[in-house]
């Protein structure tokens, strides 16, 4: 998304419905997670979940090896970047620092409570800052699927520290990485800052399992923000996620749907390799550097927005990266070989 407080954009579904091929968001395409599915679909959704979120906040904490007090619930990725930029706000911070490219849900909450928006340089994690900032970073970065430059600055810059903000989003789907001992808690890789760093990391592993409809998300605290961790809390709504958010978070503490993940990303690996191949051959230039399940390439046409729509009408959808920063290109989620050969043929069919 832009710089500009509109309707947001987003992959998915759309006005003509559900397409046949999605290539637009960066879901598993290995999911859905068979038993996270099954335990959305057992939610007992006639009663009200714990409001403290007692036992899922306890089973999230063992899987990333932190107390339960620094884990806090949110209804989605989106409702917590809100609520992080209001407390910015009522923090006295007056400016959010974002990385060069990125979902635009962070600048969309930091026009909507008057922040100033700066951008951090491709190949610097900082800007030319004075004054603590709210600063977000997402490793890996969307669109682009590479390493947030802003992580080797956070120790180097501590003036800069007003709030600072991890998005792990789709640190679960990293492919550039070896497999260790799945299953435990370090099978979601979550990232050991440097204390100084003191950033909060927001996890949303919808995406991770392949069911980006339940809307379900949680935030760890980093050591002695105890405080902040309060605040979060009194700016969240009773109940921020339902009975199916927090069936989809409690599975994804079990061991048994890590190791499904675990199993999904070899082949996610391997169905990447081939998309690039599939892009070489089409002649789409890709932006090197991706280290997750999708990435970002430029068709050579003059309107792509009109081979997109064409594209559109046969069923496949591809993300354009316009509201990225990166117009002419477009950002596609790693999908199967069946979805890639439909977008292969649609393409090379083009009058």
């Amino acid at each position: 998304m832009s710089d500009w407080c509109g309707a947001p954009t987003h992959g998915g579904p759309d006005a003509l419905g559900v397409p046949l091929h999605d290539f637009s968001t960066n879901s598993n395409a290995c999911g859905p997670c068979p038993e996270a599915q099954a335990a959305v679909a057992g939610a007992d959704a006639a009663r009200y979940p714990d409001p403290a979120y007692t036992a899922l906040r306890a089973a999230l904490g063992r899987l990333h090896g932190v107390d339960a007090a620094r884990v806090l619930i949110a209804g989605s990725a989106s409702e917590f970047i809100h609520r992080a930029t209001a407390l910015a706000v009522r923090s006295g911070l007056r400016a959010v620092l974002l990385p060069a490219h990125s979902y635009g849900d962070y600048a969309q909450a930091a026009q909507a409570w008057g922040l100033a928006l700066r951008r951090a340089t491709e190949d610097a994690g900082q800007g030319p800052e004075v004054e603590p900032v709210l600063h977000w970073a997402c490793e890996p970065a969307s669109p682009l699927g590479q390493q947030d430059p802003a992580l080797r600055d956070w120790d180097r810059t501590p003036w800069m520290a007003g709030l600072r903000v991890l998005d792990c989003a789709y640190a679960p789907l990293r492919l550039d990485a070896g497999e260790g001992a799945e299953g435990t808690g370090g099978a979601v890789r979550a990232f050991a800052l440097p204390e100084p760093g003191g950033a909060w990391q927001l996890w949303s592993p919808n995406k991770a399992l392949g069911l980006t409809g339940v809307r379900a998300a949680y935030a760890i605290a980093p050591e002695g923000a105890e405080d902040r961790v309060q605040a979060l809390r009194a700016l969240a709504p009773s109940w921020p996620t339902g009975a199916h958010g927090v069936a989809l978070l409690q599975a994804w503490a079990q061991p048994s749907v890590q190791q499904w993940l675990a199993r999904s990303r070899p082949v996610l690996g391997g169905w990447k390799r081939q998309q690039l191949a599939l892009c070489a051959e089409l002649g789409w230039p890709v932006r090197p550097g991706s280290l997750a399940n999708y990435f970002v390439a430029r068709p050579p046409v003059a309107d792509l927005a009109g081979a997109l729509q064409a594209l559109r009408a046969q069923g496949i959808k591809l993300r354009d990266c316009a509201s990225f920063g990166l117009p002419g290109h477009v950002r596609l989620g790693v999908l199967g070989p069946q979805a890639q050969q439909a977008l292969r043929r649609a393409w090379l069919a083009r009058p």
